[in-house]
């Protein structure tokens, strides 16, 4: 492994945080808070950056696990400094509960121990929901955009970039990342316009943009976007979640004109419908306990969207919905968004190749001479690739039964347990029960908050990233 160039370009990522934390700290001088927290903070990540940045390097050669370890190092770091405000403005006096709500942050959980949001520094809320929007297109990913790479740096971005499939929009990375970003933040510019038009304030509809950008759903009021009780603000928060749970290579086929293109991406395709017939089957099921139709569909729209998309934010406590409901909700945790989108979860591309597989499989066992292969986005998908899919899935599930095994030490339901590691390694913040869309995590043990921290960022990096750190015995390319 090339240590020193790993080093280097940690270093890199830490003084670009350092830069990110002046905005709080613009918004705390703002506000006349106190701006120490963040400038004591801004002072260990730029020291800590430099130093590392200095190292001398004579290979400037990356192997895949190089990229994988700048990633789930980069990310690690990033969470603890990250945390540094919370802690030292004694917002989050707790060490662990500062890590776990930062980690929340920049993974785009939104899952938070926090009990009282609205009592909070605005510079403190503004920094705890552009975590959100940082982790969302991904801290490396901006890195990428505004600093020279060479070709071996597509490791890093196919370490961070969420979903199967991480091909470059541009021949070149440096410009990939450029694209990506530029569509990201034109989207994040017209949500908050169209809030603030619906008359939300504009620092609420600043947050509240950067936390659907990131599809992360921290939210700054303690009863989330159902406090605006703003039908316009709930119709385009919702919109919004779910343009970000779109694949971005869509977005950038229609910037150039692509349109065909664009409306035959398979993957958006089965998106679009699994939140059509979600939505229509919830707000049937709702129809009962609501005041009337359009009530019914607008919360089912809004929690359909807010649940694919991984966002975790709420207008009504789903908790309180019918089993259907709930049922149908918990899998959308699961399936999640697309592939190359904000959104987390196991990822529409993936389920769609694994169900073809199995379909492809039945048929073989019933016309054993057939030979199907199974084909996604009118391009025939390799068996390795369907064969890792199927690793993914199950390493996912594997995961899942363990930490939950490790979350039920604390003796909550199973409802609770369940849903909490669920929506921690979903990236979605709210589950059920203990931990609905009205409750939060602090009751968890420090074991639990560390796992659940855990599952947070394997979710974020889909899982093999941070297996590196373990002792596995990995080839060099």
């Amino acid at each position: 492994m090339n240590y020193r160039y790993i080093f280097k370009i940690i270093g890199k990522i830490l003084i670009i945080l350092s830069f990110l934390l002046l905005l709080p700290t613009f918004v705390s001088l703002y506000y006349k808070e106190n701006i120490m927290a963040f400038i004591y903070t801004i002072i260990i990540s730029l020291v800590l950056g430099i130093t590392l940045s200095s190292t001398k390097i004579k290979n400037i050669n990356l192997y895949k696990k190089d990229g994988i370890l700048i990633t789930t190092l980069s990310w690690i770091l990033i969470s603890i400094i990250g945390a540094l405000p919370f802690i030292i403005s004694k917002s989050i006096p707790n060490v662990v509960d500062a890590i776990f709500e930062t980690s929340s942050g920049f993974t785009t959980t939104g899952a938070s121990i926090l009990k009282d949001v609205e009592i909070l520094p605005k510079s403190i809320l503004f920094w705890r929901s552009f975590t959100h929007w940082i982790g969302g297109m991904g801290i490396l990913i901006f890195v990428l955009a505004i600093i020279p790479t060479n070709n071996n740096s597509i490791h890093i971005a196919k370490a961070e970039m969420p979903g199967p499939f991480k091909d470059k929009i541009s021949p070149k990375l440096n410009n990939t990342a450029k694209w990506l970003y530029f569509m990201y933040i034109i989207l994040t510019f017209l949500e908050i316009i169209a809030l603030f038009i619906s008359k939300m304030p504009l620092f609420d509809s600043v947050l509240t943009s950067f936390a659907t950008a990131g599809t992360g759903g921290f939210g700054i009021k303690n009863t989330s976007i159902a406090f605006y009780n703003n039908k316009s603000i709930e119709y385009i928060v919702s919109i919004f979640m779910l343009l970000f749970g779109i694949n971005f290579n869509v977005y950038f086929y229609i910037l150039i004109r692509k349109f065909k293109s664009a409306f035959k991406n398979e993957e958006m395709r089965v998106y679009l419908f699994i939140v059509f017939i979600s939505t229509l089957l919830i707000t049937l099921n709702i129809l009962s306990i609501s005041k009337n139709f359009e009530e019914s569909f607008r919360l089912s729209l809004f929690q359909v969207s807010s649940i694919i998309t991984t966002t975790g934010f709420s207008t009504a406590n789903f908790d309180l919905w019918p089993q259907l409901s709930k049922t149908i909700l918990l899998i959308l945790m699961i399936i999640g968004a697309c592939g190359g989108s904000t959104g987390g979860g196991i990822k529409i591309s993936r389920l769609t190749i694994f169900i073809k597989k199995i379909y492809n499989d039945a048929i073989n066992i019933v016309h054993p001479n057939a030979i199907k292969k199974v084909k996604f986005e009118e391009n025939t998908i390799s068996d390795t690739t369907v064969n890792n899919i199927g690793y993914y899935i199950l390493l996912y599930f594997c995961l899942v039964f363990i930490f939950t095994l490790i979350v039920s030490l604390n003796n909550f339901d199973f409802e609770t347990t369940f849903s909490s590691v669920i929506a921690c390694m979903s990236n979605i913040g709210p589950g059920f029960n203990l931990v609905g869309p009205s409750m939060n995590y602090s009751m968890f043990s420090e074991i639990s908050k560390v796992t659940l921290t855990l599952a947070m960022i394997l979710g974020r990096l889909e899982l093999y990233p941070i297996l590196l750190l373990f002792p596995i015995s990995l080839s060099k390319k």
